[in-house]
């Protein structure tokens, strides 16, 4: 068990780690992959990447002597709840605002 767990949101607020973060959404790749679509090294995107497994935004799977990394769907599902959280949050506020100047201007 880590010791330290990466927050999701700090881990998507580095550029870099988004942008692997993105492309890892669009299918699963190898660093090497990765490394050959960005401007750092092969190393700093292992560190990227291993920023967003902390995160559990994404898992790597052993593929000869290579790792393939993927999106984690149960990570990736605890992102979304805490951004329909927040919308809901951001909706139920905004309500309480408008019908508030409603009752005020009646």
């Amino acid at each position: 068990m880590p010791t330290y767990q990466a927050d999701v949101w700090t881990a998507l607020g580095d550029p870099t780690r988004r942008a692997i973060f993105e492309r890892l959404v669009e299918r699963p790749r190898a660093v090497g992959e990765l490394a050959g679509e960005f401007p750092v090294s092969r190393p700093a995107v292992s560190q990227h990447l291993k920023v967003l497994k902390d995160a559990r935004l994404v898992v790597g799977q052993p593929d000869g002597n290579r790792r393939i990394y993927q999106v984690d769907p149960a990570g990736l599902g605890a992102l979304r709840a805490d951004l329909e959280r927040f919308w809901g949050q951001a909706l139920a506020n905004y309500k309480a605002v408008v019908e508030q100047r409603t009752e005020e201007q009646s």
